[in-house]
């Protein structure tokens, strides 16, 4: 190279993968900006001795967190061996630019030369990824419950009066399908609590936690929303009329509610439509703004009500069903490689990385502590449950080396 070896290793920033005893590294050409782009690398090489520089760097300034063979042994350090070298020589200098925050990485490399931080990535770009940690993944991926199947199972001791899948077609029932997940799990708090008076309902939910009722909301929510197959007597355009001035501007227009913690009307079974008001105006439902709107209601204009919303086709709420582990990391891998095996010598391989550093770090994006706009938008959707199984799903694949190969120019 034409390049003094001083200018070289301050230019061997991109890139790592064993290769005969010489380290193959992709560093920017000699024109490229500070944002480089696949058209500005080209491939250098690290020498054993810049490896073996390295080495002495790393027992000096990295092994006592890091180990000198690149396999972490503190909780939410992580394991350095067959890491990207471009990867980590950026990530050492932004901890000297004060871009990242943490008082004992900046210590560290305070004083460090951009030579010892480029030889001590290629050490351990250098050395063996570590095996994968199934012993440390507390819970595996494929074990994580799947709330939807979960919901599923909860709902098939309802459908004998709701229906299989939420639309009941037992006159007094009421239909479940298209009701957000926030109402429907309110309304069984109420009857948990006894505010909702029904012996049937309290005894069916007063074993159900949480999150098995919140379960059933997500399954319900997601079902195809149909109309409650049950007869409607009444006046449906005398309830419309009724229905614009007392309800509309809480259930919607066309009873599909705007606001999460109101219930959508449409499609509703007719009869318990008309139970439910009798209960506010009798008092055995307590809500105060519904009881004064339906004081003045006399039976038939509840029932001319309950016609016309019966017929109104319901709505699905605003609901995504939750992504698997399996998903989950699919999304990831469009980035960091295959089973976390990263190709792109600037973004880290996940591969066989410690689980306890991988949930430190996702938690640190999702909460903003650590700053990248593709990671925030990603973190952003994860329950600490999928960052439990995305940690411990990255934690058991096996981490394999990767070689970057020198093409002749054109």
């Amino acid at each position: 190279m034409r390049h003094d070896k001083l200018k070289f290793l301050r230019l061997l920033v991109l890139g790592a993968a064993v290769c005969g005893g010489v380290t193959a590294m992709v560093v920017p050409s000699d024109n490229a900006g500070s944002a480089t782009t696949d058209d500005d690398l080209r491939p250098a090489y690290a020498l054993p001795p810049d490896i073996g520089e390295g080495k002495r760097v790393a027992e000096k300034s990295c092994s006592s967190c890091h180990g000198i063979n690149g396999i972490a042994t503190k909780k939410g350090v992580p394991h350095l061996a067959g890491q990207r070298a471009p990867y980590l020589y950026i990530e050492l200098k932004a901890y000297q630019a004060g871009a990242r925050s943490d008082a004992a990485m900046t210590s560290a490399v305070k004083f460090m030369s951009d030579d010892a931080l480029v030889k001590a990535a290629a050490y351990y770009a250098n050395l063996d990824p570590p095996p994968p940690s199934a012993s440390r993944a507390r819970k595996p991926a494929a074990a994580k419950t799947d709330p939807l199947s979960a919901g599923k199972a909860a709902a098939a001791g309802c459908a004998g009066c709701h229906g299989d899948t939420g639309v009941t077609e037992t006159a007094g029932m009421p239909n479940l399908v298209g009701l957000d997940p926030k109402y429907f799990l309110a309304a069984m708090n109420s009857y948990k609590l006894g505010q909702r008076k029904s012996e049937v309902m309290a005894a069916l939910v007063s074993g159900l936690s949480e999150s098995e009722m919140k379960n059933l909301a997500l399954f319900y929510a997601l079902q195809k929303p149909l109309r409650a197959k049950t007869p409607a007597p009444g006046d449906r355009a005398a309830g419309k009329a009724e229905a614009a001035t007392s309800c509309a501007g809480c259930h919607g227009e066309n009873g599909v509610s705007a606001d999460p913690a109101t219930p959508s009307l449409a499609g509703q079974d007719a009869q318990y439509f008309v139970a439910t008001l009798q209960g506010y105006k009798e008092g055995s439902r307590t809500d105060s703004s519904m009881k004064a709107l339906v004081a003045g209601l006399d039976d038939k204009t509840i029932k001319n009500m309950s016609a016309y919303y019966a017929n109104l086709p319901p709505q699905a709420p605003k609901v995504t069903k939750p992504l698997t582990t399996v998903e989950l990391a699919q999304r990831c891998d469009r980035c960091h490689g295959l089973n976390g095996n990263s190709t792109d010598v600037r973004i880290p391989a996940l591969a066989a990385q410690r689980v306890d550093y991988l949930e430190r770090v996702l938690l640190a994006y999702k909460n903003g502590e650590r700053k990248s706009p593709q990671m925030a938008a990603m973190s952003a959707v994860l329950s600490e449950e999928d960052i439990t199984g995305l940690a411990a799903h990255y934690a058991r694949q096996r981490a394999r080396a990767v070689l970057y190969v020198p093409l002749p120019s054109k």
